[in-house]
């Protein structure tokens, strides 16, 4: 019975932080704020976690596991990981703005290994993947999985004055998968 709360309490956690953190970065978050909407206390939260950049670690990762579950990656089709790519993201914004709030407030921290591990992952299977000339040797790993990455959240991105010009988003998709396959021909 203990363990059952000490997860649920845990996954309360896990959840009033990934909302805190999505919102307002790692700077922005409150631990009190967590705990409150968690309904724990913050010495819970400590003991479980540890400090703000601690949570914030078990976050991202968490997060980083069930973007992984939910795309997957397919060398030999990255126009349609591209679109998967763009769906989960339009699905979960908040996943995303994690992850821009990663890059912001974490440029030169200590990398996270879960997050080292999949990107070597899939650096592995592009390189793979030119070997087997299924993926075009004008772009290194890197880069390419970089355009991809950019491409598939770009629609994100855009300035809000562009409004009702923006197409629906099956036309964002189709544009994403597209601009892959022709980066890839």
């Amino acid at each position: 019975m203990q363990q059952r709360n000490a997860d649920r309490t845990r996954a309360r956690i896990l959840e009033a932080a990934t909302e805190e953190f999505a919102a307002l970065g790692i700077g922005g978050a409150r631990v009190s704020r967590i705990a409150e909407v968690a309904e724990c206390n913050k010495a819970m939260l400590y003991a479980y976690f540890g400090n703000k950049d601690d949570l914030f670690d078990a976050v991202f990762s968490a997060s980083v596991e069930k973007y992984l579950d939910e795309v997957g990656f397919d060398v030999d089709d990255l126009p349609s990981y591209a679109g998967r790519v763009f769906d989960y993201f339009e699905e979960h914004p908040d996943r995303l703005r994690l992850s821009v709030w990663y890059r912001l407030e974490r440029p030169d921290g200590q990398p996270l290994e879960a997050i080292v591990a999949v990107n070597q992952r899939r650096l592995e299977e592009i390189q793979r993947g030119i070997r087997r000339r299924v993926v075009s040797r004008r772009f290194t790993p890197v880069s390419l999985l970089s355009l991809i990455q950019a491409i598939a959240t770009s629609w994100s991105s855009m300035n809000p004055e562009y409004g009702a010009e923006l197409p629906d988003r099956s036309l964002r998709r189709t544009a994403v998968v597209m601009a892959v396959e022709r980066i890839l021909s």
